[in-house]
């Protein structure tokens, strides 16, 4: 699995985090809401309730798709390289990648579930896809690149996140929210509660840039 980290917010990455937090922040303000359902599956790939037994959907990769597109303002849109498990030279494709990201594209990162994902996520075999938004380097020179993952069920954080947006007796369930809950459930998730860092769906992933992602499994 990627390493992966928690967004400080003396990061310092291009694009930088308030511009990336502006670009997120107004694609969800404008996202058409219709039901707050619709706002919410566009952007979170989510449990039914709090017990995460079952996901809504497995759509990570149109979820990517459209998500992607919205947070690339740059020209040329959102960016999918070619596959990180079979190129030809891994250094090569990341430094696509990084052109990418700095020109404001976001980019489609499709790998192995247990590559990409979090550690607690629901999805533990297949594919899974990711929107990456930013490349930057730690302090002690560390390369990492700040993703977006849609996957609430994720990680520990993003779990309690979400138990804590639906607690209640009962609890309230993704299909009775409504379009302004759906609004501020989706920024909580994505941009957090303060106006640094992020939610715990945004985080820093730290690639071997050097070597290929491994190989999808694929099932009949």
């Amino acid at each position: 699995m990627i390493e992966q980290a928690h967004v400080q917010a003396g990061d310092k990455p291009t694009p930088a985090l308030k511009d990336i937090r502006d670009r997120i922040a107004t694609a969800v303000g404008e996202t058409e809401g219709g039901t707050g359902l619709k706002r919410l599956t566009c952007w979170l790939q989510m449990p039914v309730d709090s017990a995460f037994g079952k996901m809504m959907d497995v759509n990570c990769q149109e979820r990517a798709k459209v998500v992607g597109a919205l947070l690339s303002p740059g020209e040329g849109r959102l960016f999918t390289p070619a596959d990180l498990g079979s190129v030809i030279n891994a250094s090569a494709a990341w430094t696509g990648i990084d052109t990418a990201l700095k020109s404001e594209r976001a980019v489609y990162v499709n790998g192995p579930a247990s590559h990409v994902g979090g550690a607690e996520s629901n999805f533990k075999s297949g594919f899974h896809v990711i929107v990456f938004l930013a490349v930057g380097k730690d302090a002690d020179d560390r390369v990492y690149y700040l993703g977006l993952d849609p996957d609430v069920s994720a990680t520990t954080e993003s779990r309690a996140a979400w138990k804590a947006l639906v607690s209640g007796e009962p609890e309230t369930k993704p299909e009775e929210f409504t379009p302004a809950k759906s609004l501020g459930v989706v920024k909580s998730m994505i941009l957090g509660d303060k106006d640094a860092g992020f939610g715990p769906l945004v985080r820093k992933y730290y690639v071997d840039t050097t070597a290929k992602f491994p190989r999808i499994k694929r099932f009949a």
